[in-house]
């Protein structure tokens, strides 16, 4: 039996930044930090000008081989919204999806308990190819054996490209305990 495959938990969240809307001209703020409990961010969401603030690792080099787990497990202090996962793998189209801006994401949603701990799985079979927020139609194949880089994200957009219908502006609050990957 495979066990779980420990991506980041704790304070071994070491290189995760905040990305925001303000890299697109929006005004939304936020900022992380690593506690022993995981990593904490705090922000002020505005929904006009872009509407996103979010959290990403460092780029993984080399990438993560996950090709033998089915999923990423999430365990979140969440504050009820509705929020993103986004995974970027290694380009398979001859560097063409970084002539993209904001590149290529695997991306899907999931809810967060308004208190609490909240385990959320997150089957790969259930990410879709995204570039901002807008599905990508092409026929793309999700590469486990690359992933490049996580990103959880609190949008006014959904991973369908409509509205988030669990956005909420203003302040925010998520703990990321531990992200792990699992069968």
């Amino acid at each position: 039996m495979l066990v779980p495959q420990p991506i980041a938990s704790g304070d071994g969240f070491a290189g995760w930044q905040a990305l925001n809307d303000t890299i697109m001209g929006g005004r939304s703020q936020g900022a992380v930090q690593t506690t022993s409990d995981g990593l904490l961010l705090q922000a002020f969401v505005e929904p006009e000008g872009g509407g996103f603030v979010s959290c990403r690792s460092p780029v993984f080099d080399p990438p993560l081989d996950l090709s033998a787990y089915g999923a990423l497990e999430l365990a979140v202090d969440g504050d009820g919204r509705r929020y993103k996962l986004a995974i970027a793998c290694r380009d398979g189209l001859a560097g063409l999806t970084e002539l993209i801006p904001g590149g290529l994401r695997w991306v899907a949603e999931f809810s967060t308990r308004p208190n609490g701990t909240s385990v959320v799985v997150i089957p790969f079979s259930r990410l879709t190819p995204s570039v901002r927020a807008t599905p990508v139609g092409l026929p793309l194949r999700f590469d486990a054996a690359g992933v490049t880089r996580l990103q959880i994200l609190h949008s006014k957009f959904g991973d369908m490209g409509g509205r988030n219908p669990g956005f909420r502006p203003g302040e925010l609050q998520l703990l990321i305990r531990s992200i792990r990957a699992v069968v």
